[in-house]
């Protein structure tokens, strides 16, 4: 799923309380702004969504610090699309609240589980996608795999220094498929040297057996459904002459969209949180968990032209394929629709992407030390679920990370079958070899912990320059990509999660990394969680079953 979100204004503005506190902004009132892309939350009807973000800020303050959120994990009523369901909220907004922080200052993030809908999760867990977590895999989120959940009623801080890390980022539930109810928003790391600061003036972050596909797509949290209401586009306001950076965020668990604007070319500059050198492009295909940096320059004639991100696969029968719309609209310009019409161009193909820092798959062209062949596919039999070189996913009651700090468990064999557990080696150039599914739907494949360079996604292998992410999109052909266990040797990891978006750890389809056990257990690279994290496990334990 996608969504498409309103602008939000953090810190300089109001965040938007109600449906009717969602309204147009225009660029001359603030210099702080986020536009997200997303679609309704799933509920019995219209549960599904899709997410792009964009975000966007001026001047930042440079010095390293401590920053300090609130994230309070509620239950609310919510019409993003003109129709009512029930949703699982951070801070009682949606989308939800939006973290900044300047490269080098430590995320001190409380969440605060007031959960109280029985027709829910009422336990949850947050995963800060995309951020290292260098010596500190305790907090990267995953439930069952590095954490026991957050009971309701309690609540559990993450401390997360973000080091040498800038970009754009996001967070999320990573409790069953929790996160499609509403929990998620983004996350901005700005770079005080970022190498692309002189490209643009504006930095905008203001964000059955059948699985359940989007019946509406929205942007910045306004959408329409088919037949339904005339909803309100979300509008994103400009002003001739300048640049803008567009931070475009898929938040959603299912589809992909084709993201473009009418009579503007995008010119890429990140990628999953990484700078690449510019790339122009008049549309990008955006799935499930990736994000990408745009500049767009305002330089066209003055008026309102159409923001476009269209469903391109796996969308409900009842959701049109152009139907996921916002608003660009000039200063100065008249606030009726646009009449523009849809660019042809160039659509972005991720093998063309070079990062700028230290381009180079780990052991260049040399064969890898470890070499990981991942099949997945369906489940046979006219069951619903995944599995992973013939075996299903099942989270263990007891996390993985904790296995290996308290039970010593070092070796695969230490692991249930199910729980799809590989240990790595430490300082070692690890290859994974995806196998794409037989239907040659797309799947998205995140990496917790590192980001990996794509040395082959279906075209020529790669090894001088490749892209480097932390999500890849395999569809019917192999995708190959390298990373090191050293994580630039600044610290360790457990039990790092590949796994693909929304329902698919609950269906199966994942794998767990053990990464260098006997380092986390001894040494200087060793893994000490906080006294709070050792008391998540028992209070979740002691819950009775319909509150976990």
């Amino acid at each position: 799923m996608l969504e498409c979100r309103p602008i939000l204004c953090p810190g300089l503005a109001h965040e938007p309380t109600t449906n009717e506190d969602y309204k147009p902004i225009r660029y001359n009132e603030f210099r702080h702004r986020i536009c997200d892309i997303q679609s309704p939350i799933f509920p019995s009807m219209h549960r599904s969504q899709l997410s792009l973000s964009l975000l966007a800020i001026s001047t930042r303050l440079t010095t390293a610090a401590f920053v300090d959120y609130t994230l309070n994990i509620v239950n609310m009523q919510i019409s993003p699309d003109g129709f009512s369901r029930g949703a699982s909220l951070v801070n009682g907004v949606f989308p939800g609240t939006v973290l900044f922080a300047n490269k080098g200052d430590v995320l001190r993030n409380t969440v605060v589980n007031q959960l109280t809908d029985p027709s829910m999760r009422r336990s949850t867990t947050i995963h800060w996608h995309g951020l290292y977590q260098r010596t500190t895999a305790y907090e990267d989120g995953p439930a069952f795999v590095t954490q026991c959940p957050i009971a309701p009623a309690s609540s559990y801080q993450y401390v997360i220094p973000t080091l040498d890390q800038a970009g754009t980022h996001w967070y999320h539930s990573h409790l069953g498929s929790q996160y499609v109810d509403g929990v998620r928003s983004a996350i901005v790391i700005y770079d005080p040297d970022d190498p692309h600061k002189s490209l643009y003036d504006v930095d905008d972050a203001s964000t059955s057996g059948n699985e359940p596909v989007p019946d509406t797509g929205l942007i910045n949290g306004r959408g329409r459904y088919k037949g339904g209401p005339a909803a309100p586009w979300s509008v994103i306001s400009v002003e001739q002459g300048k640049r803008y950076r567009f931070r475009v965020v898929n938040n959603g668990a299912l589809g992909y969209y084709t993201f473009q604007i009418d009579g503007h070319p995008l010119k890429i500059i990140e990628a999953d949180g990484l700078a690449h050198e510019p790339l122009i492009v008049n549309s990008l295909d955006i799935h499930p968990g990736e994000r990408y940096s745009i500049v767009v320059e305002a330089n066209q004639t003055v008026g309102n032209y159409w923001i476009r991100a269209p469903i391109t696969a796996r969308r409900s029968s009842s959701t049109p394929h152009n139907n996921v719309f916002a608003q660009l609209i000039r200063v100065l310009a008249p606030t009726n629709d646009p009449t523009t019409s849809q660019t042809s161009g160039t659509t972005l193909d991720i093998s063309n992407l070079r990062p700028v820092e230290n381009p180079g798959a780990p052991g260049g062209s040399a064969p890898a030390d470890v070499v990981i062949d991942l099949n997945y596919g369906g489940i046979s039999g006219g069951k619903t679920g995944w599995q992973v070189n013939g075996s299903q996913y099942k989270s263990p009651s007891l996390p993985t990370l904790l296995k290996i700090l308290s039970n010593n468990a070092t070796t695969n064999n230490d692991f249930a079958t199910s729980e799809n557990t590989i240990v790595l080696p430490y300082d070692k150039v690890i290859e994974l070899q995806i196998h794409g599914s037989s239907n040659g739907f797309f799947h998205p494949w995140h990496l917790h912990g590192h980001s990996f360079d794509i040395i082959q996604n279906g075209g020529a292998i790669n090894y001088v320059n490749p892209p480097r992410k932390d999500v890849i999109p395999v569809g019917g052909g192999t995708g190959i990509i390298r990373f090191k266990t050293s994580n630039r040797a600044l610290g360790s990891y457990t039990a790092i999660l590949i796994g693909i978006w929304r329902y698919d750890l609950d269906a199966g389809l994942a794998v767990v990394f053990a990464e260098a056990p006997n380092e986390q257990r001894a040494g200087p690279k060793a893994i000490q969680p906080s006294s709070g994290w050792n008391q998540l496990c028992p209070a979740y334990q002691a819950l009775p079953a319909d509150q976990q």
